[in-house]
This record gives C-alpha cells, sequence and structure tokens, in this order.
C-alpha cells in the first residue's frame, strides 16, 4: 500500500499543480479520476486527504503569500471533485441498503403471512382429524355388532370381510391420532427446563420390554445425557426413535440399540442407533414426511406419522435430525437440541 500511496502522490501533485495553474472542466475531472483510482487501490478518504494535505503543503511553500491565498479556494475545489467518487459510491450503498431494508421487509411479511396460514392448516387439520372420530367410531361398533348378534346369517366370507372393516377403522383411528399429535405438537406452549435424556430413555425401554417381555434385546444408553428442552415432547421424540429401533430390530438374531453423544458437524449430537432393517440412503430424504413409510405394513406396522412428529419437535427445540442407515445393517438417528447440548 506504501507503493500505492506514493504512485497516487504523484499523479495528484502533477494533476493539482496544472489545475492551479489553469483551473477548468479538464482538471476537476483529472480530479475525479484521481478519486477513482484512488478508491480503486482501495485507499480511504482520509488517505486521499492526506495526499492533498501533502501536496498542498508543498506547494505553499514554493508561492507567496498572495499566491498562496489565491490558491487554497481553486484547490478546495480541486479536493472535492477528486471525492466525488466516494460520494457515489456512498449514494450506492445507501440505495443497495434501501432496497435490502425493503427486502428484508417483504420477507418478514411474507413469513407472517405463511405462520398464519400454517396455523389457519393446524387449526383446519385438527378439527377434521376431530370431527373423523366420531363416524369412525360408529362403523367400528356396528361392524362389532354385526359379527356378535348377527354371527350366524353370515357366512365365513361375510365375517372375513367385516374384520376387514374393523382392522382398517383400527389403522385409521391410529392414523387420526397421529395427526391430532402432529398438531398438537405444533399448537401447545413450549417449556424450557433441563432434561435427563438417560432417564427418559430408560423409562422408555422399560416399556417397550413389558410390552414385549419374551425378546432379548441389548441396550446401551449412556449415562448423564441433559438437554434443555419440553421434557414431555422430548419423550415423544425417545418414544418414538426408541420404538422404531426396538420394532425394526424384530427380525434380528442378535438384536442391539444404543442411545447416546457424539461431536458431529462441529457441535455434539444425540443419536439412537440399532442393527436392524436399516433403510436405503435413496429414499432418506422421506423418512420424516408424514404417512411416508420405507417399509411395508405387513414386515413392520406403523402409520409413518412418527418420524414427522419428531423433526416437527426437534424444529420446535431450534435442532436438526437426520438419519444414515443401510438395508439389513441397521440405521441411525441424530439429532441435536437448541445450540447446544451438555452431559452431566
Amino acid at each position: 500500500m506504501i507503493g500505492v500511496a506514493a504512485s497516487m502522490l504523484e499523479h495528484y501533485a502533477e494533476a493539482l499543480e496544472q489545475y492551479l495553474a489553469a483551473p477548468g472542466e479538464v482538471g476537476l475531472n483529472a480530479a475525479y479520476e484521481i478519486g477513482r483510482m484512488a478508491l480503486g487501490n482501495r485507499l480511504g478518504v482520509l488517505d486521499l486527504a492526506i495526499l492533498h494535505h501533502n501536496v498542498l503543503r508543498d506547494l505553499i511553500a514554493r508561492g507567496s503569500p498572495a499566491v498562496v491565498q489565491a490558491r487554497i479556494g481553486a484547490a478546495a475545489e480541486f479536493f472535492a471533485e477528486s471525492l466525488s467518487s466516494y460520494e457515489m459510491m456512498l449514494r450506492g450503498d445507501e440505495e443497495h441498503n434501501a432496497h435490502l431494508v425493503a427486502a428484508n421487509e417483504a420477507l418478514r411479511q411474507a413469513k407472517a403471512a405463511a405462520e398464519i396460514a400454517n396455523r389457519e392448516l393446524e387449526s383446519f387439520s385438527y378439527s377434521v382429524a376431530h370431527d373423523l372420530r366420531a363416524p369412525l367410531r360408529s362403523i367400528n361398533a356396528f361392524s362389532e355388532i354385526l359379527l356378535e348378534d348377527h354371527a350366524d346369517r353370515l357366512d365365513e366370507e361375510g365375517k372375513t370381510h367385516l374384520a376387514y372393516i374393523r382392522q382398517s377403522t383400527r389403522q385409521m383411528a391410529e392414523l387420526i391420532d397421529g395427526l391430532l399429535e402432529l398438531s398438537r405438537i405444533t399448537r401447545s406452549e413450549l417449556l424450557r427446563e433441563a432434561v435427563d435424556l438417560s432417564e427418559l430413555a430408560r423409562d422408555v425401554m422399560a416399556e417397550l420390554r413389558r410390552g414385549e417381555p419374551a425378546r432379548t434385546v441389548e441396550v446401551r444408553i449412556a449415562s448423564g445425557l441433559v438437554a434443555e428442552g419440553d421434557p414431555r415432547l422430548l419423550r415423544t421424540v425417545l418414544q418414538n426413535l426408541l420404538g422404531n429401533a426396538w420394532k425394526f430390530t424384530a427380525n434380528s438374531d442378535a438384536a442391539r440399540i444404543e442411545f447416546g453423544s457424539e461431536v458431529s458437524l462441529d457441535r455434539p449430537s444425540f443419536f439412537v442407533r440399532d442393527n436392524g432393517a436399516g433403510f436405503d440412503m435413496a429414499y432418506a430424504s422421506k423418512l420424516f414426511g408424514a404417512f411416508q413409510r420405507l417399509h411395508s405394513e405387513r414386515e413392520f406396522p406403523g402409520t409413518g406419522i412418527g418420524l414427522a412428529t419428531v423433526q416437527r419437535i426437534i424444529h420446535r427445540h431450534d435442532g436438526r435430525i437426520w438419519a444414515e442407515g443401510a438395508i439389513g445393517s441397521g440405521a441411525t438417528f441424530y439429532f441435536t437440541i437448541g445450540s447446544a447440548t451438555q452431559s452431566l
């Protein structure tokens, strides 16, 4: 930068001397070009002022008082013109900032409109799901009455058809419950407190074992895993993730489930890992969509809403969730909570 300043000093001295000798439009154009060159060489306004001061001081030292007085006004005009490039740059920045402010305001309004639309959609989904329960209960009840009170009038095929109807109503009831839970997660107030995830995981695994006491599953739960969040919602996260691990290891010879934490993407994250059925990574983007299933209902029962619920809870906790897996080699689900997680 010293070499640039020295070169600019020579240009400035020569141009200013010529202008003071014969002030005019040509000289002012030269001043503008000098300012543009200084700006292009990353010299600031203060640098340019110092150049002007040094040149003017040298000129004053070589002139009579009368000549100096006459030159001061012209030198000021020359300096002002050399600063016009900086003025234009600042004006451009102001215009750019004005456009940026307008764009940010439009974005804020669009976000607010989207939030309103999402709330209305959630409210609509909740109402529809809630209202579907009554006719569904009627279908199930009358199907049961037919089977119990009029079984002697039905042949085996008729009984089979009624059994299919009842099975379908149960599946639909589970879907409605999942939709209502998904809606409640979005609408409910979020609590913030220290939650012992290790203890929650142990409780969830104990519930799963009580449901299938004959199963043998190796379970490893790291101690002291703590996060700040809503205890009820974080329990739902672990119920879904550990429940999936339990379900998808049903056909494994030596089932293994692990809950722990590690550093991933330069920040601590929790994980649930199993050695079960796994999934094809080509379809990983579909994992967290509502009603998305990568396995058939016959292989592994479920509604396809659980992971969508988990993702929504994690997002409400300012975290993120992702998964890795391979067919037949198990799966690992990673998630973060807020800006940081910690251990006891």
